[in-house]
This record gives C-alpha cells, structure tokens and sequence, in this order.
C-alpha cells in the first residue's frame, strides 16, 4: 500500500514547502495537506512535480472549526461561507490536483437540530461531490472522535455510512481514521464491516497519545491484515504527532508491515 506522509503534522520542523522534499527523503511516496491554502497553489504545485511527489489529499477550508469553533459544513446558518470554501478549494485544487478532498463535518450548533445539521451536511457534501467530480477529484468525510472534538457531528462508521446514503452521489467516499475509531474502541475490522466498499482513504495515528506506530497500543499487522482481508487498495497516511522530531519517529517507515 502506498504510505503517504501528512505535512501538517510531520516535518513541522520545516516550512511547508520544504516539508515535500523531507517526505521524499525520508521514503514517503506521497504527501496530503490539511489545509495548504497558505501556500500559494503553483508554488506547491512546482515543488511536488519538483520532488516527484504526488498530492492524495488536502481538507475543504473549514472555518473556525480548528479554532474550537462550529466550521462550516453541518452549520445551517453558514451555507454561504460554505459556498466561498468550495469555491476556494475548486480554484486551489485546479492547480495541484490533489486525488481527494475531505470535507470535516463540523460540530453541531449550540442549541442546534441535529436532523438540521445532518441534513446541511448531506446537502453540502452533494454540491461538494458534484462539483469535484468534474475535476476527477474524489470527495471524502471522516468520523472524529468526540473526545478529541467534542460535539462533532460524525463519530462513529454508522454514522458516516447513515450520511454517504443520504447524500446518495457516486463521488462521495468515506475517510477512515484509526485513530480516532481506536480512540472510541472501534477496531478496523469493526469500522469495514460497516462501510465496506465505501472507504477511499485511510489515516492512522497510534492510540492512546496519537504518536507514531509503536508508542501505543494498536497492532498494525493485525489492522494490516484487515484491510488486506477487505481488499482496500488506497493509501495510508501517516496523520500523528511526533513523540520527538519528525525524523526520531521514523523507524516504523522501515519495519513490516509498513515496507
């Protein structure tokens, strides 16, 4: 499987840009960005065809949403500043040509329906599909946990498969995070038995402490094994915090079942 490195939390070392070549170096044959919109799009651009990097994925802008805040996509009362975000990641993504665009749910409104926001979700996430798919660009939402992120809308694989069928568009996948089903005792195996075909993307920390592989409890031969089991042929990105720097915690890289 191809191992992608996420430059918004290894390399932090680095500025961004720079963070393309390290992955390169170190042996990552991909990268994704959380939210790259501070770069301006051909500089990027140049510099992964530079390093001979593919870009698998970056985030819609989410609003305030990494500030503690609602974001956007599952808030009724922001459809328009969801508009302006799909906007600006259509124009970005037409330069980098990313594979997938994920799309964060958001946390339910205070005071909130959550039918409501389920509902503005699935609407949104249907304009997202839509207009990407134009592009040949996939459109993926994840299930967070509500330890980390409490009152996000999506937590559990049910109910991203709950909103996939709602939203009823060919080019809307599934992001699964082993993380953040680990932080809620929901295995790998667990996680595919429910979204099947539907999972396009794969992100993984260690759990507890989201550091790299080998600082927690989880088993990545045996979630190896499961993906393998199900047949998934996407990428794993490595989306955790370094217990030290970025290039201390690369020893995984080299030993099965990551080579």
């Amino acid at each position: 499987m191809e191992i992608v490195a996420n430059l918004s939390m290894l390399f932090t070392e680095l500025p961004l840009l720079q963070r393309v070549r390290a992955a390169a170096a170190a042996g990552f044959s991909a990268v994704e960005i959380q939210f790259p919109y501070e770069v301006p799009a051909l500089q990027l651009k140049e510099e992964l065809e530079r390093c001979g990097m593919p870009l698998v994925l970056i985030n819609l802008p989410a609003g305030d949403l990494m500030q503690g805040g609602n974001g956007l996509a599952c808030d009724p009362d922001a459809r328009s500043q969801f508009a302006d975000a799909l906007d600006e990641a259509l124009s970005y993504a037409l330069m980098v040509r990313p594979r997938m665009v994920n799309v964060l749910a958001g946390r339910l409104p205070k005071d909130g329906s959550r039918g409501r926001a389920f509902a503005t979700l699935a609407a949104n996430l249907r304009d997202a599909a839509q207009a990407f798919d134009r592009l040949h660009i996939k459109v993926l939402c994840e299930a967070i946990n509500p330890l980390d992120m409490p009152d996000f809308l999506i937590n559990t694989p049910e109910q991203l498969d709950e909103l996939l069928t709602e939203v009823r568009h060919p080019n809307c996948f599934a992001q699964l995070d082993v993380y953040h089903m680990a932080r809620q005792g929901i295995s790998v195996q667990q996680a595919l038995a429910v979204l099947t075909d539907k999972v396009a993307h794969l992100q993984f920390a260690d759990c507890p402490g989201r550091a790299e592989p080998g600082t927690g409890a989880l088993d990545f031969s045996e979630i190896w094994h499961a993906l393998e089991q199900a047949g998934y042929q996407g990428a794993m990105a490595a989306e955790y915090r370094p217990s030290s720097t970025t290039a201390a915690s690369l020893a995984w890289l080299q030993t099965p079942p990551f080579v």
